[in-house]
């Protein structure tokens, strides 16, 4: 029986015995199958920490302050954060939540702030093109693709009537509806990182946006070896809520003062190169972990996507 696309999406990356994810198969890190920017260092997560208090003070110093990691995966990034201990954490409450802990999201979110690192292209989405004749939808059947008619509604993206016949592009329907759903709890901010494009046309025409992973390998067929390999796109931002401001990721974090991390790190370095502990490596990796998370051929070049209600701060 044939299936949807994200319906076979959802089988081979949540499925609770066989999904790549679920089984324990998707790990992130060096020694797992794929590396986000938290997994780089303790640096970005001391550069969000940054990020953090600033938006605390602008809140009005709210306590609690409730920072929310959607997606959060084995806690790397919270780990991280809590080791940077910045003022906001006296008042913070730091939440993970993700598929396999069944934390549920808060309903009211009120001055929080929601954090989700790659985890928009790991939502589960579908297929389409336009075809000679309305719109088409890939499903799945016996490990093989098939096109037939998209279900529901048309997509309803910028230009789509502009989309070129036959150039299959992301429908991210469910992402989208995750991100309403939690714009509808109130949150003060939400951060998401990731790569993508700003519209589905410009995705579409420059191709590749399909992506599966395992063993830090990334291939291209998510059909091979299903349940094996993990599965993402890149994505299109004008199929989610509109949001706030748009940047790079390297922008993000230099206008959060990544740099001077870096050059305190360095000091702290030199004063203790003598006779090293873990903090003086620790401080010491920074010079390393800036030069992959500013990478404009990597991670430098993913989005930073933000939604903020009612603060000041629009910048990067």
């Amino acid at each position: 029986m044939a299936e949807r696309f994200d319906k076979y999406m959802e089988r081979c990356l949540y499925h609770p015995a066989d999904g790549f994810y679920a089984s324990g198969r998707g790990i992130a890190g060096r020694r797992g199958d794929f590396i986000t920017s938290p997994e780089v260092g303790p640096l970005f997560g001391a550069v969000l920490a940054r990020a953090l208090d600033v938006w605390w003070h602008e809140l009005g110093k709210p306590d609690p302050f409730p920072v929310i990691d959607l997606g959060t995966g084995p806690g790397t990034l919270l780990r991280a954060l809590a080791l940077s201990r910045p003022k906001c954490s006296k008042a913070w409450q730091l939440v993970g939540m993700d598929r396999a802990n069944n934390v549920e999201l808060p309903s009211d979110l009120e001055n929080g702030v929601v954090l989700a690192n790659e985890l928009l292209d790991n939502v589960p989405f579908r297929i389409g093109r336009r075809a000679s004749v309305g719109w088409e939808e890939v499903f799945v059947q016996d490990g093989a693709e098939t096109w037939a008619e998209l279900e529901g509604a048309p997509p309803a993206f910028s230009g789509s009537e502009l989309m070129e016949i036959g150039r299959p592009f992301p429908l991210h329907t469910a992402a989208a509806e995750l991100m309403a759903d939690v714009i509808s709890r109130s949150p003060a901010r939400i951060v998401a990182f990731d790569y993508g494009a700003l519209t589905t046309v410009e995705l579409a025409q420059r191709g590749g946006w399909l992506r599966t992973f395992r063993n830090h390998e990334r291939g291209d067929d998510p059909y091979l070896a299903a349940g094996q390999w993990d599965i993402t796109t890149d994505v299109a931002l004008d199929q989610l809520p509109p949001p706030t401001s748009v940047a790079t990721q390297a922008a993000f974090l230099r206008a959060h003062g990544i740099q001077e991390l870096v050059v305190e790190g360095k000091a702290h370095w030199l004063a203790n190169a003598a006779r090293p502990d873990l903090a003086a490596m620790r401080m010491r990796s920074r010079i390393g972990e800036a030069e992959a998370l500013l990478d404009p051929g990597g991670l430098g070049s993913w989005l930073c996507v933000q939604w903020a209600f009612g603060s000041p701060s629009l910048a990067p």
